[in-house]
């Protein structure tokens, strides 16, 4: 219960809606049990024919206690039929049905709503912790962790989460007051078949106990299998093209055949038991029903006068229509089981610490001033050293350009300046003052960053140059876009600055891609700028066109140029070799090429190809 009513506290104003949502519940029971002892009162008029003849016995004081009310209502009702008639007050009691039916589905009605208006609520506000949760943790965590797996958080346990919050307070919530008011009439109409009754209810709660115990194992092993099979999908959709051009078809079919196989086993087994539970607690109802209309029979028979022929059937009215609300009850519990599991994975990742996070108290950076410094930097992803002992000064308006082998550790340097993960030993300092000394979104406001990867989303190319950044002006924009080289086919793709460009950026060129990553780092005008191989992947004429705006933009900045093609570096300030996580040379480009060593066997290399 206690991931239940956490699931519960994302409601706003949570105990003040329980209580609505709880008085609707008990309203609607009330009146509905009405109606209900309406039909014994019903079953005298028809059959008791010398209920007329009755002189009515004037109700004793009052007393909250079960003898007056039933005197009471008594004394009236014979009045009633004794002044108006059989015939007529058979219709009184027809209205009154139907009027307290009326009432009682009124509140019914409220108390969905009041359940729906909370299920909304917590679904909204549980999906925004959770993706808010996801954008704190460290870059490290999507290297880690399925992004499939982590879409079916959102979307499938969520789903699950949201049936179990409405099924649950309708049933695990509601139900329990209605089977409490039905046992209290129950009680008043005998105490002794209701014990009787009550004694034979354990041996359905214990089979529907053990159905559920069952469940909860397979409802994980659901949810996790629905998180790898979005996560098959989701890598198959954009690798299309590598699975096409390898006719790796087959291969991806009996991936995802494999997975949704153990899928639909472990469904199958959770429909079983589903399924088994409501027929099973049904066919056990109808036998306790038959013990009770044995048992309840021979007391009418009896002829003791304990129990009143119309009493009895109203007594079995009650029972039948508490078999309904018990079922409910049960299969509640079931659903809680499936959405509490789907919790509990949306919980352990809005439960994650963030592993880069602010010291209480951290400075604001205001300003860039002086230089960026590496001192004594160490950083390991798992337990082996990617770097070691780095020592290295970037001083304002520089620009350092780190090369070497595929794998030394250069990119992995250069996040650690926007705090993409924190070094496992030493220290990272701005202007003299450690990063982690920092507030995080004041260094990422001065730092801007061009990857490889052109990071574009499935928006207007005016909306993906302005990212990040409210109330841009158009002038604004298509300046950036001038300064990135990328003004010009922009004005000619069919809607300008308002083209919609896909998803990824797919209807572009590579080379139109990383022009609009650059557009977007001029508009954001840092002080400090992280460039990873960012014409790497491009043709020629790409390559010279955004080479250019890549010039503009470093113009009177401080960079970090992270490149395999040595030809565009040449102009650094300063060339750092990394490999195997430790600065091999430095120097400029003419210091480093006289000498004998890697970055001339690099560039010898490379000119030869």
């Amino acid at each position: 219960m206690k991931i239940y009513f956490r699931i519960l506290s994302y409601a706003p104003g949570l105990v003040s809606r329980l209580i609505k949502f709880l008085v609707f519940a008990l309203l609607g029971c009330f009146f509905s049990a009405g109606y209900l002892a309406l039909t014994m009162p019903m079953l005298k008029v028809l059959f008791d024919s010398n209920v007329s003849k009755v002189v009515p016995t004037p109700p004793s004081d009052f007393a909250l206690s079960e003898e007056f009310f039933r005197s009471t209502f008594d004394y009236y009702f014979i009045r009633v039929i004794q002044d108006y008639g059989p015939h007529t007050t058979l219709l009184f009691i027809c209205l009154g049905i139907v009027v307290l039916m009326f009432i009682g589905n009124t509140f019914r009605y409220l108390e969905r709503m009041a359940a729906s208006r909370l299920r909304v609520d917590v679904v909204k506000n549980m999906r925004m912790d959770l993706f808010s949760s996801v954008t704190k943790l460290h870059i490290g965590y999507f290297n880690d962790q399925r992004k499939g797996d982590l879409m079916s958080r959102f979307t499938n346990d969520m789903a699950e989460v949201e049936a179990s919050v409405m099924n649950s307070l309708k049933s695990v919530l509601k139900e329990p007051i209605t089977i409490l008011v039905y046992l209290g009439v129950l009680f008043t109409i005998s105490v002794k078949l209701t014990l009787f009754t009550l004694i034979l209810l354990p041996i359905t709660g214990g089979v529907v106990a053990e159905i559920i115990k069952r469940l909860k194992k397979r409802a994980k092993q659901s949810q996790e299998s629905m998180g790898r099979i979005v996560n098959i999908l989701d890598e198959t959709f954009s690798g299309m093209r590598v699975i096409m051009a390898f006719n790796a078809r087959n291969f991806i079919l009996k991936k995802i055949d494999d997975e949704t196989s153990f899928h639909r086993k472990v469904n199958l087994s959770i429909s079983r038991k589903n399924e088994l539970s409501s027929p099973l607690s049904e066919v056990l109802g109808v036998i306790i029903v038959a013990v009770i209309l044995y048992y309840g029979g021979n007391l009418v028979l009896g002829g003791s006068g304990e129990l009143q022929p119309e009493q009895f059937m109203g007594f079995l009215v009650f029972y039948a229509s508490l078999i309904q609300p018990a079922k409910n009850f049960s299969n509640g519990i079931t659903s809680l089981q499936k959405g509490t599991i789907a919790a509990e994975r949306i919980f352990n990742v809005i439960d994650l610490q963030p592993a880069i996070q602010n010291k209480p108290n951290a400075k604001k950076l205001t300003s860039f001033d002086q230089h960026i410094s590496f001192k004594q930097v160490s950083f390991a992803y798992d337990t082996e050293k990617v770097l070691k002992n780095i020592n290295l000064t970037i001083p304002k308006g520089k620009t350092l350009a780190l090369v070497g082998p595929s794998g030394g550790g250069k990119s992995t340097l250069a996040d650690l300046v926007p705090r993409f993960y924190d070094p496992t030993e030493g220290e990272v300092l701005i202007d003299g003052i450690s990063l982690t000394d920092y507030d995080l979104e004041s260094v990422r406001q001065h730092i801007g960053v061009v990857t490889q990867e052109s990071i574009l989303f499935n928006d207007t190319i005016f909306n993906n140059i302005a990212f990040g950044m409210p109330h841009v002006s158009e002038a604004d924009v298509i300046q950036a876009a001038k300064i990135a080289n990328a003004h010009d086919f922009i004005v000619q793709t069919e809607n300008g600055y308002q083209t919609l460009i896909g998803e990824r950026g797919s209807k572009l060129s590579g080379g139109q891609r990383q022009r609009l990553s650059i557009a977007r780092a001029v508009l954001k005008n840092p002080p400090i700028l992280i460039l990873d191989e960012a014409t790497s992947a491009l043709d020629s004429e790409s390559e010279k066109l955004v080479q250019e705006a890549l010039f503009n933009l470093m113009k009177n900045r401080t960079s970090i140029v992270i490149a395999h093609r040595l030809s565009t570096i040449q102009h650094a300030d300063e060339i750092v070799v990394i490999q195997n996580g430790t600065i091999a040379e430095h120097g400029t480009h003419d210091q480093l090429n006289s000498q004998n060593g890697l970055y001339r066997k690099l560039v010898s290399i490379q000119n030869t190809d």
